[in-house]
């Protein structure tokens, strides 16, 4: 696999959905994997905190991605764009209006990195959680571009529990004195379920804390967030969680979902908390009804919507029925 490095492209002249003008917007980038100039692309979109290293020593999905891996480096190319303002990138800056975006205006400046690396057709558009969504929204602003769209623990469109518990986020972000850390408390409670930190805890204690072995797990991961990312970049993610919604503006589900050309595989988590399984299995019966290639797969799991984190052995049996076929025929 070919050395991982981030570069950059500049955005000029966008417009975002609801009117903002950015002259100049920095899309940083990597793209890694086979070194054959026809090797199929892959698209990975990152989640909430995530961000454009999928794979490699540090990589946030490699246990998935890599040499000899489910997706594997050696046959694919693996391309990952930061969402601006996520903070990764030391030469791309921090996004103040962050209420000037949308899911679909990221999607939007995706295409046009696409657009300037010259890539014209990909064959999966992968990505768990808010990245899931911004393949659906991509698939649908460019219905005949993604061989294989891939939304995992994800959705269409942000529900009303979804909005809501972005509203507490933003809230906590708002006005707490220690917003980052007191928001990723809330939210891991969200990505986690009851029976999960059970199994865990057995509500046993930190005797050296004299506190409960639960609330130092979750002051523990918003202490560690805290250490490594930023306020106005947390903002930023929740907002575009909140408004996902590939009918915005457009008419039903059926009728923009109908021009996707591609295969679309959802696959759900059946404990998830966060992107309701309900939702993914509603929408998969009304696709079904026009659309032959759509799939649904559902992972088993008492870790809720974090299994797509944790879950790689049944990840990896789903997705080898769409990469494997494709390894066998390069």
């Amino acid at each position: 696999m070919a050395a991982q490095k981030t570069a950059h492209i500049t955005i000029s002249n966008f417009f975002t959905e609801s009117g903002a003008y950015y002259p100049n917007l920095k899309l940083s980038y990597q793209l890694v994997g086979s070194d054959d100039a026809n090797a199929p692309i892959v698209l990975v979109n990152h989640a909430l905190t995530g961000n454009s290293e999928v794979t490699g020593e540090n990589g946030w999905w490699n246990s998935l991605i890599g040499d000899d891996k489910c997706i594997d480096t050696n046959h694919f190319k693996i391309l990952s764009f930061d969402i601006p303002g996520n903070g990764f990138s030391a030469e791309v800056g921090l996004i103040e209006h962050y209420k000037d975006f949308v899911a679909r205006d990221i999607a939007k400046i995706f295409l046009r990195g696409l657009e300037n690396l010259q890539i014209k057709k990909l064959f999966a558009a992968i990505g768990g959680s808010l990245g899931g969504g911004i393949a659906w929204e991509m698939a649908v602003l460019e219905p005949n571009l993604i061989q294989n769209l891939i939304p995992i623990a994800s959705d269409w469109k942000s529900t009303d529990w979804l909005i809501g518990n972005c509203f507490l986020q933003e809230r906590i972000l708002e006005n707490s004195n220690n917003p980052i850390e007191d928001a990723r408390i809330h939210a891991m409670l969200c990505y986690r379920t009851p029976f999960s930190l059970k199994v865990k805890f057995q509500r046993t204690q930190h005797k050296e804390k004299n506190i409960f072995n639960t609330e130092s797990w979750l002051a523990h991961h918003g202490k560690k967030l805290q250490q490594r990312y930023q306020l106005a970049a947390y903002k930023l993610m929740n907002q575009l969680l909140k408004t996902i919604d590939i009918t915005r503006g457009r008419t039903s589900l059926e009728e923009v979902a109908s021009k996707i050309t591609g295969n679309i595989h959802i696959i759900s988590i059946n404990s998830d908390l966060f992107f309701s399984p309900d939702e993914d299995l509603e929408t998969y019966r009304r696709l079904q009804r026009f659309k032959e290639n759509v799939y649904h797969d559902e992972i088993q799991s008492i870790h809720g919507h974090d299994a797509f984190l944790i879950e790689y052995g049944q990840l990896s049996l789903i997705l080898r029925n769409i990469f494997q076929v494709q390894k066998s025929s390069i």
